[in-house]
């Protein structure tokens, strides 16, 4: 009997379903008319992607947005690609985070300078910019929930905690957590 809650207690480290992965690293930059294209060249340029921009959905008056009102640019990097680039990233930050950055399945932080980053020059068209950068993590299985047909429901306990998420950036990345 305590050989079997053994072997049991085994199996659940070893499960494939509950290991974790970096599902999708995105880079984004608020800006709007003539920054807004500075800031979508410089994402292009970083990533090596083509960016995409975001229109706004909501009408504010007291800051002068309506819908429709072209408001930032973002480009979405996934898979082998997405590793390059977040190391890269966090090369700039001088690989530390806080613990307040990291949420549950996500993490973000933010690049004040883009020169910051190594391997980036200055270019006198885009200027001196910023960009925001989040990495979205998931388990195998969470496409469940994004089916359009027999979508499945998504228990809480498939979401990766913050406590994860430190331990795989320690890990993997020797990110340092203040």
């Amino acid at each position: 009997m305590k050989q079997q809650l053994v072997q049991k207690s085994v199996k659940e480290k070893n499960n494939p379903m509950r290991s974790i992965y970096i599902e999708k690293v995105v880079l984004s930059s608020g800006a709007t008319g003539d920054d807004l294209v500075k800031a979508k060249k410089l994402l292009e340029l970083i990533s090596g992607g083509k960016a995409q921009v975001i229109a706004s959905r909501k009408r504010i008056p007291d800051f002068g947005v309506r819908p429709g009102l072209e408001v930032g640019t973002r480009v979405t990097s996934r898979g082998k690609a997405a590793i390059d680039l977040l190391k890269r990233l966090l090369g700039s930050i001088d690989n530390k985070l806080r613990k307040k950055q990291v949420s549950d399945n996500h993490f973000s932080f933010g690049v004040e300078e883009y020169i910051e980053i190594p391997g980036m020059e200055y270019h006198r068209e885009i200027g001196i910019r910023g960009l925001n950068v989040t990495v979205v993590f998931s388990r195998p299985g969470s496409r469940v929930r994004l089916k359009k047909i027999k979508s499945g429901k998504f228990p809480k306990r498939q979401h990766i905690t913050m406590e994860e998420i430190i331990n795989y950036m320690q890990e993997v990345f020797k990110t340092s957590f203040s």
